[in-house]
């Protein structure tokens, strides 16, 4: 059998934790506390009055000290340029040795050792060209 006091007990414990979860929700109750906005906090660097160096404005029809040309700066920053090297650069640019320039002509000559990968690499560089829609797999015999 079912008790009336038992009943009313239930009823009361649902009621007290509705009551605390809605307290949790944006509303806030007394769970909502004001927090400082992080991004809003920033410090300002005090003003400074940059030194004055005392430079002299440029002569007319001089030269221009930064006389190298932008692609020339731009290979210099890609492939090394006068700048000194690391150690471990130094020590794999040795290793490697000098390029050979005659790389090309002696790719064909049949003196060459390479590697045969089998049909599978020669079957995919002489694929056609395309989305693959017509492609079709065919297995070996």
């Amino acid at each position: 059998m079912f008790n009336p006091s038992r009943k009313l007990v239930l009823i009361a414990g649902i009621s007290a934790a509705a009551t605390t979860l809605s307290a949790c929700g944006s509303g806030g109750g007394i769970f909502n506390r004001d927090r400082p906005d992080e991004f809003a906090v920033s410090r300002q660097a005090p003003l400074v009055i940059p030194p004055d160096f005392s430079l002299t404005p440029p002569t007319p029809g001089a030269v221009r000290p930064q006389s190298v040309s932008a692609s020339q700066q731009a290979l210099d920053a890609l492939f090394g340029g006068p700048q000194a090297r690391t150690g471990v650069e130094g020590a794999a640019l040795d290793r490697a040795g000098s390029p050979d320039t005659a790389i090309r002509s002696q790719v064909g000559d049949p003196k060459t050792q390479t590697t045969d990968k089998g049909t599978t690499t020669r079957d995919i560089v002489a694929a056609p060209e395309g989305d693959g829609q017509d492609a079709k797999a065919s297995i070996p015999q």
